[in-house]
């Protein structure tokens, strides 16, 4: 389960669709140097994102919520 204390490169690490799920909320995490170093919840608030809509969504790629 992805959280708030994830660090983004273990998010990006624990699935791979992760980076389309950062890149779509104008993360580009997956080339930046904070990803190795910044939590989910860091990244978020400095890109003005809602934390909570981007853990629901890197959330559901665990559950298989996504494929329909």
């Amino acid at each position: 389960m992805f959280t708030r204390s994830t660090p983004i490169i273990e998010a990006l690490r624990l699935h791979a669709k992760a980076c389309e799920i950062f890149i779509k909320y104008g993360m580009g995490c997956t080339g930046c140097m904070g990803s190795t170093t910044e939590t989910i919840e860091t990244g978020a608030t400095m890109h003005e994102i809602d934390v909570e809509a981007l853990l629901a969504e890197l959330n559901e790629l665990l559950t298989g919520a996504d494929k329909v």
